[in-house]
């Protein structure tokens, strides 16, 4: 494949660090700012774990977080969406979805967006009934929970082709692995997967992709993964969400860059099972494209088709205004340009 991630090879991104080691440089680097701030407000930080691996920076980040000040790296374990915990105080950080992410700020939660997390995770598979979005009308799709991230996606993705979520598809709500079987046999019509299930339908060539959001345009141009913290974690260590921040771009330059080391480390470290897919994913993915994308206009398009949607009430302007928070991305992005 070649390498449409981004607009940088990685000789050149390489190359515009002036790095020779990598990973073990890209600790270092940015240093002398990191050595002039004062230490984190806590030495404890909370990620978040769920079933995909697009979210791989945060998992392979602790060396990055210990160069920050960080002794102990937790994990909060989920099967649903990454923000629940972050809404409920149980985790500090997270790489997340920004549907979600939208809809928890409409509801009031405490939740707030700090920097793109990556573009291009989800595809929509499809039946040989369905060749095109707009075949989904009238059509059965599978999504794990209603509210989460694969409806508020999908919605996102039918509103944009003036199709009503509300009215126009038939949901109906599956474990992952049933949804899966169903699709294979016929008896729905769609399913919204993310790595590495996307990879290993697409091995096994259940269905086919109708969407691909890493290719395919508008989706393609916009962050569908934002770095999201606890707001009140935010409010009261600053610093520490200013180090966190920069480990997590930093190890996102690492998925980048060193794509079998860090699926070698997912599978290592109990993050995923499958080496090969997990490989695939990362090498797809196009991470360094924090450097490049403003995240308010990510945050503006999903907030806009929400709204069309009707699934939130507030406007894309009151949603960045409420619910964002780009000042210690706009001080990384000064310390960490290539």
């Amino acid at each position: 494949m070649s390498d449409r991630r981004a607009n940088w090879s990685r000789r050149e991104f390489v190359g515009g660090l002036t790095l020779a080691g990598t990973a073990r440089l890209l600790v270092a680097h940015a240093g002398p700012a990191v050595a002039a701030e004062p230490p984190p407000e806590t030495t404890i930080i909370r990620l978040v774990q769920t079933l995909s691996v697009c979210q791989a920076p945060q998992y392979v980040a602790e060396d990055h977080l210990k160069a920050e000040g960080f002794v102990d790296v937790q994990y909060t374990k989920i099967g649903g969406g990454g923000f629940k915990p972050l809404v409920s105080g149980e985790a500090d950080l997270s790489i997340t979805m920004v549907a979600p992410l939208i809809a928890r700020v409409d509801a009031g939660d405490p939740v707030v967006m700090l920097a793109g997390g990556h573009v291009g995770c989800f595809e929509l598979f499809g039946s040989e009934r369905v060749r095109a979005i707009r075949d989904l009308r009238g059509k059965t799709v599978a999504i794990r929970e209603r509210g989460a991230t694969e409806d508020l996606f999908l919605a996102v993705i039918l509103a944009y082709v003036g199709m009503d979520p509300r009215r126009d598809v038939n949901w109906v709500t599956l474990p992952p692995a049933e949804a899966i079987r169903r699709l294979t046999e016929g008896q729905v019509d769609a399913f919204l997967a993310f790595p590495p299930a996307a990879q290993e339908l697409r091995a096994r060539k259940v269905g086919h992709v109708v969407l691909n959001s890493t290719l395919d345009r508008p989706w393609s141009q916009y962050f569908c993964c934002m770095v999201a913290g606890n707001r009140e974690f935010v409010r009261r260590h600053p610093v520490a969400t200013k180090r966190a921040l920069r480990a997590l771009l930093k190890s996102a330059d690492v998925c980048f860059l060193e794509p079998e080391r860090t699926a070698r480390g997912l599978v290592d470290k109990g993050f995923t099972k499958q080496y090969e897919f997990a490989l695939q994913a990362l090498r797809e993915i196009p991470y360094l494209r924090w450097r490049e994308l403003e995240p308010e206009d990510s945050v503006r398009f999903y907030a806009l088709r929400l709204h069309e949607a009707g699934l939130i009430k507030s406007s894309p302007a009151k949603i960045i205004a409420q619910g964002t928070d780009w000042r210690f991305l706009n001080e990384l992005k000064r310390e960490l340009k290539g």
